[in-house]
C-alpha cells in the first residue's frame, strides 16, 4: 500500500503546474530548487509542507519546517519566506488551505465549548505543530479530487470541515477558535491589520488602531507586538513597503517617485533608504531585476 506522503508528494508532483480550480482556497507548492529570501503578505491559512525544507521570518521570530508538521497563519502579516531544501530528484512540496472564520465559526456551533482555558497569549501570527494521522487522511482524501473533479462540489466541503475539526483537536484549536470569534484578541487585531492594509497611503495614529480594535492604546500597542511580532509602526511600514514592491513590478521603469506617493511617501529619498534596508537594494535596481525573472 502507498504511504499517504508519498501520495500526497505524487498529487502534488502532478497538479502544481497549475491552480486546482476544483477546490477553491486551495494551493499547491513546488520548487526544485532552494530560493532567496522573498517577501510576501501572507493571509489566514493552514500551510502543510510535504518534502523539504522552508524558512520563514516575521518581524523578530523565524521558523523552520518540513514534512511531519503544519503552519498556522493566523492573521494577515507580512514574512519574508525561503525554501531552503530542494532539488530536481526531491523538490519542495507543500499545499495550503484558506482559513475563512465564517466556516469555522459553522463549525463551532456543533461541537462541545474548548476544555482548554482561551487564552489570547497563545495566539501567534505564525505557529509550526506536529502533523496527525487523521489530518494526513484529509488532505490526501482532499487532493484526491484533483483527479476526481465532478465529486468536489459535494466532497470537497466535507472534507475541509474534517481538515478544520482534526487542527481544532490538535494544540492550536485554540488558536482557531479565536480566529472564528469575533470578540476576540487576535481577531481584534486581525481588525486593525485590515485597516492597515485598506489604508495604507494615510498616516495611522496608534490611537486610531487601538480604536478600531476596542482597545486601549498600552494593551493594543502589547498584543499587536505579541500577535505579529512587530509594533504597530514597523508592521505599517512593512506591508507599506511591499505593496511599493509589487506597484513597482508592475510599472514602467523610473515610476520609483510616483509609486513612492501612491504608498504614502512624501519623499522619494526616505522610501528609497526605507526600501534599501527592508529588501538589501535599491526600489530601481529590485524591479529591473524582478522584470527580468
Amino acid at each position: 500500500m502507498t504511504h499517504p506522503l508519498n501520495e500526497l508528494r505524487a498529487l502534488v508532483l502532478r497538479h502544481a503546474s497549475a491552480p486546482p480550480p476544483v477546490l477553491p482556497g486551495v494551493t499547491l507548492w513546488s520548487s526544485r530548487r532552494p530560493t532567496a529570501p522573498t517577501p510576501t503578505m501572507y493571509e489566514p491559512k493552514i500551510y502543510f509542507p510535504l518534502q523539504g525544507a522552508k524558512r520563514l521570518s516575521s518581524g523578530d521570530r523565524t521558523l523552520k519546517y518540513g514534512a511531519g508538521s503544519f503552519v498556522l497563519v493566523s492573521l494577515d502579516v507580512p514574512v519574508v519566506g525561503a525554501v531552503i531544501e530542494a532539488s530536481a530528484d526531491h523538490p519542495y512540496l507543500a499545499v495550503s488551505l484558506e482559513l475563512d472564520p465564517a466556516s469555522i465559526a459553522a463549525l463551532l456551533l456543533e461541537l462541545p465549548p474548548a476544555t482548554v482555558a482561551d487564552s489570547s497569549d497563545a495566539a501567534k501570527a505564525l505557529m509550526v505543530t506536529p502533523t496527525t494521522e487523521a489530518m494526513c487522511d484529509a488532505l490526501l482524501r482532499m487532493l484526491r479530487l484533483l483527479d476526481a473533479p465532478a465529486d468536489a462540489p459535494l466532497l470537497a466541503p466535507m472534507i475541509e470541515r474534517e481538515l478544520l475539526y482534526r487542527v481544532l483537536q490538535s494544540p492550536r484549536g485554540v488558536v482557531l477558535r479565536q480566529i472564528a470569534r469575533a470578540d476576540s484578541r487576535l481577531a481584534q487585531i486581525q481588525r486593525a491589520v485590515k485597516w492597515i492594509r485598506a489604508h495604507l497611503a494615510e498616516s495611522l495614529p496608534v490611537e486610531t488602531l487601538a480604536g478600531i480594535a476596542s482597545m486601549s492604546v498600552s494593551s493594543f500597542h502589547r498584543h499587536f507586538k505579541a500577535v505579529t511580532g512587530l509594533s504597530p509602526l514597523a508592521f505599517h511600514k512593512q506591508v507599506r513597503l511591499q505593496e511599493a514592491r509589487l506597484r513597482l513590478l508592475a510599472a514602467p521603469p523610473g515610476a520609483v517617485s510616483s509609486v513612492a506617493f501612491a504608498v504614502g511617501y512624501e519623499s522619494a529619498s526616505q522610501f528609497s533608504r526605507e526600501y534599501v534596508r527592508q529588501f538589501g537594494i535599491s526600489p530601481g535596481r529590485d524591479a529591473a531585476r524582478l522584470r527580468a525573472g
